[in-house]
């Protein structure tokens, strides 16, 4: 863990992911929020980070683009993964498959840029606002999302929430600064880009616009887009929801660390009551 991190409770599992040859055990610390048989949309985001990060054969490259799709509610249970790679000289682009029982539950799409230093002007134009305030040493309100029940989850325990702007208890944009409590993959530091990961899933709960005890708003993707990986042990989240009668969303996310905008990311939700269609539930991340 990086130093001042947070710590986890002593009785939990010391990592999110165990990986035995082929096969990744994810631990309780995976679990979602509604149904403690599923995880939560930022494990395997995180995980499908670490996966295309590890098949780079050589340094100098960077995460650009994880797209992911969440095909079905992914189990804490044991999963395999097919990787399938397309190198280039300035790209590389890479599909990864999650699969649980031999059955596809989520894919990922990632695209891989090769860094090439270059001098910008000093005075460049670039997104508003340049930095997310106040910064994470300033917050101390616990970000929580009502309606969500306790327990052990990815949510509660592996994840440090501070609530930086809005109000939680009222609908509408938020932003709050998020860090891991627990490395992601057990034995093996956490990238700049897997944290980027874990954190954009918290988008749509960030920024909710249904109450939770009512409403499902499951995301059943996760774009993420970066320019730069973040430094520092903190990724800060400004999100926004729009919400349509027919049962659709989306939520944007601009991401930061301390230093300013690190990329962006954009969520399909699936809008639902829940006395409707409360399975539903297990996609939510």
């Amino acid at each position: 863990m990086t130093p001042g991190q947070a710590s986890v409770e002593p009785s939990l599992p010391t990592a999110v992911f165990v990986q035995d040859g082929a096969v990744w055990l994810p631990s309780v610390l995976s679990r979602g929020p509604w149904d403690p048989r599923s995880q939560h949309g930022g494990a395997p985001s995180a995980l499908f980070a670490y996966l295309a990060e590890k098949a780079l054969p050589e340094p100098g490259w960077q995460l650009t683009r994880l797209s992911i799709e969440l095909i079905k509610p992914v189990p804490v249970a044991p999963l395999t993964v097919q990787h399938e790679t397309h190198p280039g000289r300035s790209t590389t682009r890479m599909t990864i498959g999650l699969y649980a029982d031999g059955v596809l539950v989520a894919r990922a799409h990632a695209l891989l840029l090769r860094g090439q230093p270059l001098a910008l002007p000093a005075d460049l134009p670039g997104w508003s606002p340049a930095q997310l305030l106040p910064g994470p040493s300033e917050c101390s309100e616990q970000m929580f999302i009502p309606g969500l029940p306790p327990g052990v989850s990815f949510y509660e325990s592996a994840m440090e929430r501070l609530l930086a702007q809005g109000d939680m208890n009222r609908p509408g944009p938020a932003a709050a600064w998020f860090r891991l409590k627990v490395p992601m993959v057990q034995g093996q530091p956490t990238s700049p880009a897997m944290l980027a990961a874990a954190a954009a899933d918290f988008g749509n709960g960030l920024s909710w616009v249904l109450p939770a005890d009512r409403y499902l708003f499951a995301n059943a993707d996760l774009s993420l887009h970066l320019h730069r990986p973040p430094k520092g042990e903190w990724v800060g989240l400004l999100a926004e929801t729009q919400a349509d009668g027919g049962g659709a969303g989306t939520t944007l996310t601009r991401l930061y660390d301390v230093h300013g905008p690190v990329g962006v990311a954009i969520q399909s939700l699936v809008l639902r009551e829940r006395s409707a269609a409360p399975s539903a539930a297990a996609k939510a991340g």
